[in-house]
Order: C-alpha cells, then structure tokens, then sequence
C-alpha cells in the first residue's frame, strides 16, 4: 500500500523494469479451456465468455500457444491481483486469441465480458495529438508555432511550440502532480473540473527545465493541446474528436464522455489513489479532470481497428504520419516516445491508466500484430502498472522477438 495516493498516477514518472519472478507467468501451468455462447459473433465484439461452457474453436491458434497464452494470462492476472481482465491479440497467418477472465464485480462477481467498455486514461492523448496533426495537414497550425499564438498565459508560452507540447519535452509542471490538485479530486472525485481549473494547479510552479531540453510525462501538455484544438477550429474537442477522428475511423464504440457517463456493459473499476490509500470503486469518478489528456471511453473492437490506424497513419498524410512516429528517448532504455504515441520492443501504440482502469493498445508493424489488454485496476505491484505486467507476459509468449518492456505512466 502506499504511504501517499499521488506517489503513482499523478507523478507521471516511467516504468520499464523486468517483471519480479514472482510475476513471471509458468507457460506449463494447466488451465481449463473456456469457451463463449455465441462463437460466430466474436468478430463483432458483441458476445461474452462463459466460463461454464466448451466447444468453441480456438481462433486458429496452434492449441499449444492458446494454452499458453491462457495459463500467462492467469497466472499474471491472479498473482497481481487483478479482478477482470479483457486480453485481444491478432496475429496474421496465426490467428487471433480473445478472451475475458475474472469478474467484472468483486462484490456480485459477474463476470468478465469481452463486450465491456472501459475509460482508457491516457490512450485518449493518441485521439488529441491525432486531431491535431489533422490540423497540421489542413494548415491551420504548425508543430513548430509557439503556444502562445493560441492560448494565452502559459508559463515560457512564446518558446513552448505545440510540437513540445506533443512530444512531452515543454518543461510544463505535471498538473496532476500538485499536492492540492490531488486533495481536491481525492476528496470529491465526482465533481467536474474544467481545463483551466487544472491548468492552474500546475502553472503556479516553476517550469521543470526549457522547453526541449528533455522528456517529462505531463498532462499538462495535452490539455493545453486540446485548448489549441478548440480556439483553431471553435469547436468543442469532444465534437472535433468526434466527427473528424471516430467517425471516419468508424469506431462507434468510442466517446468522450459528458461528466461520469459510462455506457453498459462496463465493469466496475478498483483503485487504491485514495486519500487514505484503502482500495475504492472509481467507476462513478468523473474524468473531467483529466480531459483531452485522459477522459475517453472504448471497447476492445474499437482500441483492435485504433490500433492499426494510429500505427499506420489511415487518418493522415504520409509526411506528418512519420512526424508523428519520429520517437525520441524518454530516458528509459528501449522506450521511445513521439508525438502521442510511444515505442517499445518494436510495438507502437500507447498505454491508459485513470482509478479503476488500465489498457495497453500497440501494433506491431513487423508482423501487422495488435495487442489490446484491458483490465479493472489500477492497483501497482511492486511499483509496476498490471497492465505493462500482463502485456510483457503475453508477448514473452507469443511474440519472444518482439516484448513490450515499458509504458508511460498515464494521468
């Protein structure tokens, strides 16, 4: 447990160290099969695995892999303590392997479903930086433009460009990071705060270090990004988001909520970022705080199809697509970050954690692979994410040449 609920998602530091062994998954552990009632809708995400029947095919894994990869998959989930877990990987010429396991309720102890929505946290920045990059191939901005030609008031606005901004190299104070910020959500965390509310939590400290000079996880970056998106276009960004980046990528299962709104079926989701550091249910917490940085909501079907578009740049130009993943050292080895997107063990996507949830979404260029992981904690082993612990798992298995070894640390 730890001493203070800020120590961890609100320090935005970076965690890339090898799993402990007591957290190495036994590839030989025996599991039973599990199966779902309606195999021949799994493509369209809509059914849910029931633990209590067999019988459906494997999805074109080799049988030897699939039992592997589910024996992984539980050995990880049950010694970091992870309630559900949603786990999706595609791999051409192979097949694909999806499942839920574990309860969606600790206290009804539902299970699991394949189906569920869930907030993504900080895979939210992948939708901001690529709303903003369509405005870079529309000329409405440049990457290089100071801050300050679009919103006024940010500390060393004139030599911050929207590209630091980006690449997390501004030199901005973490705004989630601030003690008082921290006691004002943990204390309400229903109540709705608005961009500049936060902002302000974080501009009253000095900036770390000039802008470029290195890599510091802030939040901070990516609201005021979302500023920028809505004074170029006068829109809301929930609304650009919408209509120039889910709709034509037709994810219709993705949104950015209204206050604690969270469509059905969702799991409940435990967090320990608590003023008095004992576990809660976070499902009802309002992401209002964390915004164009954190806010959203999707399913698996959804972060599958994101996961290639980002990757490959669907929604962009050739030429700002490979701006876009230009990754640049984040001070971990083999982790790379660019402009909202990071790099590791040749996977490409980014990782969420918000109270109560975690996802991975990356792709893996080299073998046109998806990973999708979602889970209902956020609750830190060992000072590790679960999630960066059951997506290095899963590729130690699947894909041995290629281990995702490292996430940022979201909101």
């Amino acid at each position: 447990m730890r001493s203070a609920p800020s120590r961890r998602l609100f320090t935005a530091a970076l965690l890339a160290a090898a799993a402990p062994a007591s957290l190495t998954a036994s590839p030989a552990a025996a599991v039973p099969a599990t199966g779902h009632p309606r195999c021949d809708r799994e493509r369209k995400g809509g059914w849910a695995w029931d633990p209590d029947r067999e019988g459906c095919p494997r999805d074109g894994l080799d049988p030897e892999l699939a039992a592997r990869l589910d024996a992984t998959v539980e050995d990880v989930r049950r010694q970091a303590g992870i309630p559900g877990a949603v786990v999706g990987l595609w791999l051409p010429g192979q097949g694909s392997y999806v499942r839920a396991s574990g309860v969606a309720d600790t206290v009804t102890r539902a299970p699991m479903r394949v189906d569920s929505f869930v907030r993504i946290g900080s895979e939210t920045k992948t939708f901001t930086a690529t709303a903003l990059l369509q405005l870079v191939d529309r000329g409405r901005v440049g990457l290089d433009d100071p801050v300050s030609r679009y919103v006024r008031g940010v500390p060393d606005g004139d030599h911050i460009t929207l590209r630091h901004l980006a690449e997390m190299r501004s030199g901005l104070f973490p705004y989630s990071s601030d003690p008082d910020f921290v006691r004002a959500l943990l204390s309400h965390p229903e109540r709705e705060f608005t961009p500049w509310e936060v902002l302000a939590y974080g501009f009253r400290h000095p900036n770390t270090f000039p802008p470029g000079e290195q890599f510091q996880y802030s939040n901070s970056n990516y609201v005021l990004l979302g500023l920028v998106i809505e004074k170029v276009t006068g829109q809301r960004l929930a609304d650009v988001i919408r209509r120039r980046v889910l709709r034509p990528a037709r994810l219709h299962r993705t949104l950015f909520p209204e206050g604690t709104r969270f469509p059905q079926p969702h799991p409940r989701g435990y967090t320990d970022q608590t003023l008095s550091g004992a576990v809660a249910d976070a499902t009802d917490w309002n992401p209002s705080w964390a915004w164009a940085a954190g806010a959203m909501i999707s399913d698996l079907h959804d972060l599958r199809s994101w996961a290639r578009t980002v990757a490959t740049g669907t929604l962009l130009s050739p030429g700002t697509q490979a701006q876009r993943l230009r990754v640049l050292p984040t001070g971990v080895p083999g982790l790379g970050y660019g402009l909202g997107i990071f790099e590791t063990g040749g996977w490409i996507g980014h990782n969420g954690s918000i109270p109560g949830y975690e996802t991975v979404t990356v792709y893996l260029p080299a073998r046109q692979a998806t990973l999708v992981v979602m889970i209902n904690t956020d609750i830190t082993v060992g000072g590790q994410e679960p999630s960066t612990l059951l997506a290095r798992a899963i590729t130690q298995v699947a894909t041995p040449g290629n281990v995702y070894d490292g996430s940022v640390t979201p909101i």
